[in-house]
C-alpha cells in the first residue's frame, strides 16, 4: 500500500503549469514538515517534501494555498527519472496529492470552495501518533 499523510507549511506559493500533450493543469509546491523528535538542546528539524497536484485538485491548491499556510495532504509517493539534454540522469521523489485540506485555524476567506479542514477530519494529532503525552529527551531513547 502506498499512502502518505502529511501536515506542514507551504514553502512557496504553488506553481502552475500545463502538460504539453493534453493541456492538463499541474500544481507543484513543497511542504516543510516538522520532524517529531528533537535532540536535547537542538532546534526541531523539518523535511522539505515536494508535492504535485493534478487537474481540479491542482486548481484548488493553486487558488487557495499560499506560502506559509499550514495544510494537510493525503497522497502517494512517486519516483521518476529523466535524462537532460547533456545525457545526465535525474531522479525525483514526490508526493502525488489525492486530497488536500486546510490545517490552519479558520480565518475569513480561508476556506473558499473545495476541501474541508484537516483537523476536523483527522483530529489534532496525526493518525497513529502517540499524542502530546509522548516525549523523548534524546535520540538514545528512540526504539530504533
Amino acid at each position: 500500500m502506498n499512502k502518505v499523510i502529511l501536515m506542514g507549511r507551504l514553502t512557496r506559493d504553488p506553481e502552475v503549469r500545463y502538460t504539453q500533450t493534453n493541456n492538463t493543469l499541474v500544481a507543484s509546491f513543497s511542504l516543510a514538515v516538522n520532524r517529531r523528535f528533537a535532540r536535547q538542546g537542538e532546534e526541531r528539524q523539518a523535511d522539505f517534501i515536494n508535492i504535485v497536484a493534478w487537474s481540479k485538485l491542482g486548481e484548488f491548491c493553486s487558488k487557495y494555498f499560499k506560502k506559509g499556510q499550514q495544510v494537510g495532504i493525503i497522497g502517494r509517493i512517486q519516483t521518476r527519472t529523466w535524462d537532460d539534454d547533456q545525457g545526465a540522469k535525474h531522479y525525483v521523489t514526490e508526493v502525488v496529492a489525492e486530497e488536500a485540506y486546510f490545517a490552519d485555524s479558520r480565518r475569513d476567506g480561508d476556506m473558499g470552495a473545495g476541501s474541508g479542514d484537516f483537523e476536523s477530519t483527522f483530529g489534532n494529532t496525526m493518525p497513529g501518533s502517540m499524542g502530546s503525552d509522548f516525549e523523548t529527551s534524546s535520540a538514545d531513547d528512540l526504539p530504533f
